[in-house]
């Protein structure tokens, strides 16, 4: 006791930063790298698929996006897949995107397209909008993106059908940005990167807790036994990440990361509209049943804390000149940093993601646990923003 008690204060330090640096180690082993190990299982014929391909119907929400159709809506309908529909409903669009779906429709016989009333005012549109794609929809799988993507390939629906099996319900896939010059485009990507390896490696660990509706697909008799998106109506949003933790289970779940399945997102140009997105979906994650969101929350609490001990041990040997254990925490910060490089790029690598994260991983690291806060503080104030009133059932 007399011992631990004469110790200098950096030993404590190093301790305490070891002990974070192995609960960073396994998640890294454990979470991190399941996308990178199932890459490596399709290529050794580990994974087993189908070789049925059902029809399918693809279902997108557009809202004043007749660019984006113009740009990415030809390269869904014509994917190479036996029989499926494209099933466009506009959603209040006030440009000319109704008459640009009436020509597609004329040379492309499988895409339909339709519209929501203007006299919806107490239910989130959108919800409305897929809803009516849902119940238009002629085949029991449901394929769902949005107006500002495109498949990576031709394969896109091939390579996410090859995971209906008989037990399977849900099939998450991946959405990346497209590649982009600049620091908000590498911010943007890299932080759906990182969000993607947590939610789709926690699906790969049996515990699916939300998906991204730019990808995904689940069955339509499923949407209708859990009454669609009836439980979170007084949301804006839910109709993806709350809707998947809503149904989603360790047994009807499966995950598709090959490259060919990817989704590729337009990006984006201002730093407003990533802030949008990333409060609308801190907005529903409150909402999440299960432990999985505390789960992450746990980690990205021990990789600032290992940052901040790992400093202060460093600063407090170098003032003490006990070089040792200077070279000690020097070791474990870099030994982490080699591991996490490791892996996000061989994900990103596995994904058919163009973006290599080395230094901007320093950033990164430090900025999303405090993103996280002021995003927490910042739509504690808006809270009203993201609620509807006096919704009415839609499914």
């Amino acid at each position: 006791m007399d011992i631990l008690v004469s110790l200098p204060i950096e030993i404590y330090l190093l301790v305490v930063t070891g002990l974070f640096f192995i609960i960073q180690i396994v998640f890294y082993f454990t979470l991190y790298n399941r996308i990178m190990r199932r890459g490596k299982a399709i290529k050794s014929n580990k994974i087993a698929f189908t070789e049925e391909y059902p029809p399918l119907s693809v279902i997108i929400c557009a809202k004043n996006e007749l660019s984006n159709l113009q740009a990415f809506l030809p390269s869904i309908l014509e994917q190479d897949y036996p029989l499926y529909e494209v099933i466009v409903i506009s959603n209040g669009a006030k440009d000319e995107s109704y008459e640009y779906l009436f020509h597609m429709e004329e040379q492309y016989p499988h895409l339909y397209h339709s519209f929501t009333p203007d006299s919806s005012r107490y239910i989130s549109h959108k919800k409305l909008a897929l809803t009516l794609g849902v119940k238009a929809s002629k085949y029991d799988w449901l394929v769902f993106t949005e107006p500002n993507c495109h498949p990576a390939s031709k394969d896109w629906l091939r390579t996410m059908a090859r995971n209906f099996t008989p037990e399977t319900e849900i099939v998450l896939g991946y959405s990346g940005y497209d590649y982009g010059k600049g620091w908000l485009k590498k911010r943007t990507a890299f932080d759906n990167l990182f969000t993607s390896m947590r939610y789709l490696g926690l699906a790969l660990a049996k515990k699916p807790y939300m998906g991204i509706g730019r990808n995904m697909a689940y069955r339509k008799e499923l949407f209708f036994k859990e009454k669609g998106y009836s439980a979170h109506l007084n949301l804006q949003r839910g109709d993806d990440d709350l809707f998947i933790n809503q149904i989603a289970n360790s047994n009807n779940t499966r995950v598709e990361t090959s490259p060919e399945s990817v989704i590729r997102i337009k990006p984006l140009e201002y730093y407003r509209e990533w802030r949008e997105e990333k409060l609308s979906y801190a907005a529903t994650s409150e909402y999440y049943k299960g432990n999985q969101r505390y789960v992450l929350g746990f980690e990205t609490t021990s990789r600032l804390l290992l940052h901040l001990f790992a400093i202060a041990t460093l600063t407090i040997s170098i003032i003490a000149q006990n070089w040792i254990a200077v070279g000690i925490v020097s070791a474990i910060w870099l030994l982490r940093f080699v591991v996490q490089a490791l892996v996000i790029n061989k994900t990103a690598k596995v994904l058919g993601d163009k973006n290599r994260y080395y230094f901007y991983l320093l950033y990164a690291d430090f900025y999303q646990p405090i993103q996280a806060l002021l995003l927490r503080m910042y739509r504690t104030f808006r809270k009203n923003e993201f609620l509807r009133k006096n919704s009415t059932h839609i499914a």
